[in-house]
């Protein structure tokens, strides 16, 4: 099995409420570029999404190149929800390769939960692979990292 998490693309400043920022220009070329490099290496069969819009534009990028492949939104993964809980739900998806599009700091929670590892801050619409028997902490092997052009 294998799970890809991506941090959303360039957003907004903070002008608007947390849930409803959106991308901007340079982040949906970001959520361009990461949907591209993961949809011509890899194969994914779902996609769960973060409720808040940002997110959801990044995903539209992925479901632009794939647009057979279910999604579905999971509430808790949001920046601040607990990343223990959001992987216990994320591991009772049914999928051979699955897309998390979700926001930082969640994302890096999950990716060290996956590992085992301390957390590692995600790049912009950064996205990283990886590969386990069965979603456990601490089970995980991360075997790729895509990084879209960054801002600065």
């Amino acid at each position: 099995m294998k799970i890809i998490l991506v941090r959303h693309g360039q957003a907004e400043d903070e002008t608007r409420p947390d849930s409803a920022r959106q991308l901007t220009e340079f982040g949906r070329k970001q959520a361009a570029q990461t949907a591209e490099y993961v949809t011509t290496h890899y194969h994914p069969d779902r996609f769960v999404v973060s409720p808040y819009d940002r997110a959801q534009q990044t995903l539209a990028e992925f479901q632009a190149r794939a647009p057979k492949v279910p999604s579905t939104t999971q509430n808790n993964i949001t920046p601040s929800d607990d990343a223990r809980q959001a992987l216990i739900d994320i591991g009772n998806i049914e999928a051979d390769c699955l897309v998390v599009v979700c926001h930082m700091s969640i994302v890096a929670y999950i990716a060290g939960l996956l590992t085992g590892d301390y957390p590692e801050s995600f790049s912009l619409a950064e996205a990283r692979v990886f590969e386990m028997d069965f979603v456990m902490s601490g089970m995980a092997k991360e075997i790729d990292r895509f990084v879209p052009d960054q801002p600065y």
